[in-house]
């Protein structure tokens, strides 16, 4: 599994593009925002996008999900149906921030824990972490240790739980009890920041120091 890296929106959200370097069919991940700038990427990869992955329900995560699957045809998959108020707050949450105004949008397929989504023909496993949202999903790819987390983890930090339905102790829980024992060795592209692995963040992370 091959991935690039598309800072987007004023809150320099990492979008992702994930894609099989055998087929070169990929997804583009939490599209938050700047459709411009993440077609750019596709196209100098050469990657032929096939779906939409979202993680949560945040507007820089899918500020940009409806205009992209609408231009391209594209399916959406995630997050857990659990984040469903956020998305159709959309107009709420584009006030808030001072975003343009974006249309809403309803999943082709919710996920739960436990399940699995194609890209490329490559498969990932999806974890479903609440706490910085009660729908907060994570894509997994075992074969190469690497894990979208979009805002459950980041290096040195963790994610906020004092939006509506956020929970703190979810939150660790899911870090500590389904993402750490996935492998130190796990390389994980967060929501925002650098990426850093697993066993780097069990060891030195503040945040989930007992």
């Amino acid at each position: 599994m091959k991935y690039a890296i598309v800072p987007v929106t004023p809150f320099q959200q990492n979008c992702s593009i994930l894609w099989s370097e055998a087929t070169m069919q990929g997804a583009v991940v939490d599209p938050g925002g700047d459709v411009a700038r993440i077609m750019r990427a596709v196209e100098q990869h050469g990657v032929r996008l096939e779906k939409i992955l979202v993680t949560h329900g945040h507007l820089d995560h899918v500020g940009a999900v409806h205009p992209l699957a609408e231009k391209l045809g594209l399916p959406i998959e995630g997050p857990h149906r659990d984040d469903d108020f956020w998305i159709q707050g959309m107009s709420q949450q584009c006030q808030m921030f001072g975003f343009p105004p974006t249309p809403t949008f309803t999943p082709d397929r919710w996920l739960v824990d436990g399940d699995t989504v194609t890209v490329g023909g490559e498969t990932l496993d999806v974890v479903h972490c609440p706490g910085h949202t009660p729908g907060h999903v994570v894509f997994h790819h075992a074969p190469t240790k690497l894990a979208v987390v979009g805002d459950v983890l980041f290096a040195g930090s963790i994610g906020r739980t004092d939006f509506p339905k956020g929970n703190h102790g979810d939150l660790i829980r899911a870090i500590k009890e389904k993402l750490f024992p996935l492998g130190d060795d796990v390389a994980f592209i967060p929501g925002h920041g650098p990426m850093s692995t697993f066993g780097e963040e069990r060891l030195y992370n503040p945040f989930l120091n007992d």
